[in-house]
């Protein structure tokens, strides 16, 4: 037996989670997350403030957790700066990261991604880190305050980074080890590494995804009429993550322009498919900005406003109108999620505690702006 034949064999039993199954709740159930009731927490790093969707969380049997994560501190600072390059090993490997203002630069398996607001990535069990982000300067009180958007301009990314954030699970229950520590990273070679190691648990079609907001695929495209009522016409883009996730979760924006001007990038085609923003056995939707309105399996109207979110069953929120200057995140909680199960805490601490040690392969990357894709040495 060769010695990484050997290797694998001992870490046969961390391979796939094999903790209790994950379960959706596929009850009528609708659970809403308000902006006025967050709070801001430094959960994991001193530089981040966390906002959990936790009420949504708790009413979906903790199986999906949605948070928007602001920075707070200048990288500059000894206690914030970048991350070490690790990984998040989330059940499905799915991870997603949908930036609202400010600018990144992610270092994704040697790869380098510049992002503002409106980038979309499927991280997917991915080695990375944050080497880099905005910091507008301003008080922790007007920081938590600034407008968010999905739409880049000028604006929004000269404040400080913000990005929503989504895992199946929750971080505390599953393992992110530290691959590089940050005081062992050569800045010549380390971030121009690709990587290979066993523990990504991904559907077999799985994979990273990335979608920048200007790109051909990202464009908005017009609602039919009569779905939802709005002073403006309504528009959608499709995230394009329900193939990349293992078809785990289905992700759209839907959105209006401001009165009077054309904010958002459309696409010539004649009317968007609507088939995606009816799948999902439990719904998720946040309000980026604007206003939106539902009704709820009883026929009750109720409205989310900017920063707010409901989860709900299949049929138990429905969305019947938007206000103009909206964009509103949609994701879809699709059957597969009830296939996963989740990591134990033997695996987990086991599996954070060979850190580097997962690693199987590491190849030099010639260029870190182009070449093959992410996550190519995956197992």
């Amino acid at each position: 037996m060769s010695a990484p034949a050997a290797v694998h064999s001992n870490w046969a039993s961390l391979v796939h989670p094999n903790g209790d199954p994950i379960r959706l709740n596929h009850q009528d159930f609708l659970a809403i997350d308000r902006d006025g009731d967050a709070t801001y927490d430094p959960i994991y790093r001193p530089q981040a403030l966390y906002n959990r969707v936790i009420n949504g969380f708790h009413a979906n049997n903790e199986a999906f957790l949605l948070q928007e994560v602001a920075t707070n501190l200048p990288i500059y600072r000894p206690d914030a700066g970048p991350t070490d390059f690790h990984l998040h090993l989330p059940p499905g490997g799915f991870q997603l990261v949908l930036v609202t203002s400010g600018l990144f630069t992610f270092d994704y398996d040697g790869l380098m991604h510049y992002v503002g607001p409106g980038a979309l990535i499927l991280q997917s069990a991915i080695v990375h880190r944050q080497s880099s982000y905005s910091w507008s300067g301003l008080s922790t009180e007007a920081n938590l305050k600034t407008p968010q958007t999905v739409v880049p301009d000028p604006l929004s990314m000269g404040y400080s980074g913000k990005f929503i954030e989504a895992f199946i699970t929750e971080p505390t229950t599953f393992p992110n080890p530290t691959v590089v520590p940050s005081d062992e990273i050569d800045e010549a070679e380390t971030p121009g590494l690709a990587w290979s190691h066993p523990f990504h648990d991904r559907p077999h079609d799985a994979g990273f995804w990335f979608q920048d907001p200007l790109s051909l695929d990202a464009l908005y495209r017009p609602l039919p009429a009569g779905i939802v009522n709005s002073p403006m016409p309504v528009h959608v883009r499709d995230l394009g993550i329900e193939a990349p996730s293992g078809h785990l979760v289905t992700g759209h924006i839907i959105a209006t322009d401001p009165r009077g001007q054309s904010l958002l990038p459309k696409s010539a085609s004649p009317v968007a498919d609507v088939a995606g923003l009816e799948k999902g056995e439990v719904v998720v939707y946040r309000v980026i900005r604007g206003t939106a309105e539902f009704k709820d399996g009883a026929g009750r109207v109720f409205e989310l406003a900017t920063g707010d979110s409901v989860t709900a069953g299949k049929k138990s929120a429905t969305l019947i109108g938007l206000g103009e200057n909206t964009q509103l995140l949609r994701l879809g909680l699709l059957k597969g999620m009830d296939n996963l199960c989740r990591w134990t805490a033997a695996q987990r601490d086991e599996i954070d505690g060979l850190a580097g040690r997962i690693i199987t392969r590491k190849d030099p990357r010639p260029q870190r702006t182009q070449g093959k894709p992410v996550g190519y040495l995956y197992e």
